[in-house]
């Protein structure tokens, strides 16, 4: 997939305070979308809207996109 994160955005939000448990068990991410992270895939963008506001960045801090070898 040419978009990729910059950054484990797990341990970036366990950083601020937010371990996984707390993200379910307060219904700010939900499993699917913990999973999702956990694997490098891309998540919808209300739930990077929310990690944005968490981490207090914007999208182009922890999204690149990287071109593929077949374009």
């Amino acid at each position: 997939m040419p978009i990729q994160y910059k950054k484990d955005i797990l341990s970036e939000l366990k950083e601020k305070g937010y371990s996984t448990y707390r993200l379910r068990k307060d219904k700010i991410l939900g499993e699917a979308t913990i999973q999702n992270l956990r694997t490098g895939k891309i998540v919808s963008l209300d739930n990077l809207s929310t990690i944005c506001k968490i981490l207090e960045c914007q999208p182009g801090d922890i999204l690149k996109y990287v071109k593929e070898e077949n374009d």
